[in-house]
């Protein structure tokens, strides 16, 4: 189940996301006005010259001059920002794109926001919880599933364990490996 990254969804739907988040800008960068950008979108072309991009929690509207790869990051130009002292206005601030400008995803791939709050059923249809976090890890991505009791389940989102997603039916079918759950349904 990869796919399942921090990134943005398709276009929003009724309590969807406006915005998606796509990086953070760090500080201003040279003399000419850029910023050093922390990117978490797996889509960094959205990130190009002329489109629009969101800063901060007012969602100030701005448009992408210049890009270009900077470390494990990006250097991006603003326009009408050229100076030092300009760029430095937007340092911390979060970079969002508007979700109605979200690509779609490959078949059995999906945005974190889209499965948060599914309902989480095992192979019989047994329900377990609601998909209430997803940890990012080296090797695969965890789901953590809550039960009403609020006792946690993790799942490994990979294709052994997650069987079928079902968005217009808000669930999830998984297989429990063995080992996963102890006789009282707990994590071992």
């Amino acid at each position: 189940m990869s796919g399942a990254k921090k990134r943005p969804a398709g276009p929003p739907t009724a309590g969807g996301p406006a915005f998606l988040v796509v990086g953070k800008v760090r500080r201003p960068h040279g003399v000419h006005g850029e910023v050093v950008a922390e990117i978490y979108t797996d889509f960094p072309e959205r990130l190009s010259p002329k489109k629009a991009i969101y800063l901060g929690e007012k969602h100030g509207k701005l448009f992408i001059a210049s890009q270009r790869p900077h470390n494990e990051g990006l250097l991006l130009g603003f326009e009408g920002v050229t100076t030092p002292e300009q760029a430095g206005r937007y340092r911390n601030q979060i970079l969002s794109i508007a979700a109605s400008e979200a690509s779609e995803l490959p078949e059995g791939e999906f945005y974190f926001h889209k499965l948060l709050d599914l309902e989480v059923v095992d192979e019989a249809g047994n329900p377990l919880g609601t998909l209430t976090e997803i940890l990012e890890t080296g090797a695969n991505d965890v789901y953590v599933v809550t039960a009403s009791a609020g006792r946690e389940l993790l799942l490994p989102a990979i294709p052994e364990v997650v069987l079928d997603v079902d968005l217009d039916a808000k669930t999830m079918k998984v297989r429990l490996l063995p080992g996963l759950v102890d006789e009282e349904g707990k994590n071992s």
